[in-house]
């Protein structure tokens, strides 16, 4: 029942932003909404598993859509490839400086300090970056 429960409610967020609702788009936003952060090539992989197959450029083209809609998010890591997960309130990123994981942060994010930004347009939003090394490198030996 979870199961169906979870695919009637993708099916209605696809809907819900005006994405016709196919096979493919119903699995990525599967992959997506099951948790964590995937670059294109795992999401590739993990709905190649249940579609039979699947090029990277349709899930690239996917995603743009997803992007385009507010479906998703997407959280770019310096030198790696960049990250989606589903949208949701606005939250911030700890970034592993060795392996590249990423975890959502729930922090409020500060506001300027006083005058420094006062010629600037905002409305972008704020995003911060924790960066450190994840629980398995922290316990991993150096080598």
């Amino acid at each position: 029942m979870a199961e169906s429960t979870g695919r009637e409610a993708v099916i209605q967020r696809l809907r819900d932003v005006g994405l016709r609702v196919t096979g493919p788009r119903l699995e990525v936003l599967q992959v997506l909404a099951a948790g964590g952060h995937m670059d294109v090539e795992s999401i590739t992989a993990a709905a190649r598993e249940r579609l039979g197959t699947l090029t990277s450029q349709a899930v690239y083209e996917m995603l743009r859509h997803f992007l385009e809609t507010g479906l998703a998010a997407k959280f770019d890591r310096p030198g790696l490839p960049a990250v989606f997960e589903v949208a949701g309130p606005p939250h911030q990123h700890a970034l592993c400086v060795r392996c590249g994981r990423v975890e959502n942060v729930r922090a409020e994010a500060p506001e300027p300090a006083g005058e420094s930004l006062r010629a600037w347009r905002m409305g972008e939003g704020v995003e911060i970056i924790f960066k450190g090394l994840c629980p398995d490198c922290a316990s991993a030996p150096q080598g």
